[in-house]
């Protein structure tokens, strides 16, 4: 069993937030894949369901950001997990808009959920890093992380979305690689060819020989002086 957890702030109000990629990852697998209705539990949203061959635990805390860890611990204990088992799908300032990253234990760098995990159920989890981008200095940090994505944003958005949605089965069943391959596929996926196909080399030709001359000696003297 495994417990997906997606960060972010509960409400309305934070619901398109940058801070709130985390809940949209969960919610676009819930929707995906046939999980069941969110119901509140562990002071969170929480449903189950099935990826692959796995039974998975989404699970949205309702703490807010900053306690985060509470309804974490509360459900690890509950399932009688170990933190190996939990994958926690989270903003990520320092890397780009749009590119994902698998991560295994480590340190919050500063990310206020991650700390309260941290202080909940210590660092030896699994990470999604969510790229956000930074906004330039650490004083536009918060105002940035709590606004909404912007419309130019959406198209990526929604390729992150999805592409860990695609890749939630190989997540679940501990092959971070083939998630990151389907997150790839939506977020870079390969370019068709549009040059024209080359031609197959074709074998050189014998020559024929040269025909025989059946003609007299007379003959090829008058056709000479033709």
């Amino acid at each position: 069993m495994k417990l997906f957890v997606g960060l972010g702030n509960p409400g309305a109000k934070y619901a398109h937030n940058r801070h709130n990629i985390g809940f949209m990852v969960l919610d676009r697998i819930a929707e995906d894949h046939g999980f069941g209705p969110w119901r509140a539990k562990f002071q969170a949203q929480v449903t189950e369901g099935r990826l692959g061959g796995d039974k998975v635990i989404l699970l949205k805390p309702e703490t807010f950001m900053n306690l985060s860890g509470q309804s974490v611990g509360e459900a690890m204990r509950f399932y009688k997990l170990t933190p190996a088992d939990v994958v926690v799908f989270h903003d990520e300032l320092d890397l780009a808009p749009g590119k994902v990253r698998v991560k295994s234990g480590g340190g919050h760098a500063g990310h206020n959920g991650l700390r309260s995990i941290h202080q909940h159920i210590g660092a030896e989890y699994d990470r999604v890093r969510l790229g956000i981008g930074h906004p330039g200095h650490k004083d536009r940090v918060a105002p940035y992380v709590l606004s909404d994505f912007a419309k130019a944003e959406q198209d990526w958005l929604d390729d992150v979305i999805r592409g860990c949605s695609d890749g939630a089965a190989a997540l679940a069943d501990d092959q971070p690689a083939k998630f990151s391959n389907a997150v790839a596929l939506r977020t870079a996926p390969p370019r068709s060819s549009t040059g024209t196909k080359p031609q197959k080399a074709q074998p050189a030709k014998t020559p024929e020989p040269p025909a025989e001359d059946t003609r007299s000696p007379l003959q090829k003297l008058k056709d000479k002086f033709q």
